[in-house]
């Protein structure tokens, strides 16, 4: 019922404990994950678990806050990990001005950026965009060297008047925990107004996990907390937010159902 469209499976906090993960995510509906990786460790371990269970995707790539001390190098190992069948996307990649301030990093940041797009639209996937405080460049970067084959706009955090901009871009817009904060304003308005056919569900486990939980770790099993949230601003049933969100990731990934 419900596709988790960017997790961490691939991160330490869940290295003893794989099968419980995936155990709790099916037993609340959530039977389909796609791994993100952030650098080519990340990367490699995304794709040894999705060959390990059957419903379980990969997307590799390095991550911009990565991309500042990671070797150029690195770019021709993730070429090869793109051949990989149960690869489905390129990312998560982007950029990111909150935790990355130096001219000459976030030039670094920009040139990963470009040169990963360019793998994507190489291999045939979509990619995935982290996007902190630099919602402007990132606009105008993937507005310059558009994706052939679409993306995700990951736990999406700008305004609800640049939805349309990135949907006119090729883009699906991926909605996670923020959704459900309190005092989240902004992501609810855009949860109102993202088409059927763009919206799609996230955890980003282990972090931004929904509320009652907020500040805990997160895990794939919450996608129906975000689900019914949504549900509830859209005036949807949760059952109806599950089928088109699933149906919209299946579309994106080119996965069969």
């Amino acid at each position: 019922m419900f596709f988790d469209t960017h997790c961490h499976l691939n991160d330490k906090a869940f290295k003893d404990d794989i099968e419980g993960y995936i155990q709790r995510a099916k037993d609340e509906g959530v039977t389909r994950l796609l791994v993100i990786a952030w650098d080519i460790s990340s990367s490699k371990k995304a794709i040894k678990l999705a060959d390990m269970y059957e419903n379980v995707y990969a997307a590799v790539g390095i991550h911009p806050v990565d991309a500042v001390r990671t070797p150029k190098s690195d770019l021709l190992i993730l070429e090869k990990l793109l051949t990989h069948p149960k690869v489905v996307a390129l990312g998560e990649i982007g950029l990111d001005y909150h935790w990355i301030k130096d001219l000459n990093e976030r030039q670094i940041e920009h040139e990963f950026f470009t040169a990963q797009i360019k793998l994507a639209n190489k291999y045939k996937k979509p990619i995935i965009i982290h996007m902190r405080d630099a919602t402007e460049d990132t606009y105008n970067v993937l507005k310059d060297n558009r994706p052939d084959y679409e993306g995700i706009m990951h736990s999406y955090s700008a305004s609800k008047e640049m939805v349309k901009p990135f949907i006119d871009l090729g883009f699906y817009i991926g909605l996670g925990g923020p959704v459900t904060y309190l005092n989240a304003k902004e992501p609810k308005e855009v949860a109102k107004v993202v088409p059927k056919d763009r919206l799609l569900l996230e955890t980003d486990a282990p972090y931004l996990s929904p509320h009652p939980f907020r500040g805990k770790q997160n895990e794939s099993s919450r996608i129906p907390i975000i689900a019914q949230m949504i549900a509830d601003l859209r005036n949807e049933s949760v059952e109806e937010v599950g089928k088109y969100t699933t149906e919209n990731a299946l579309r994106l990934l080119k996965i069969e159902q």
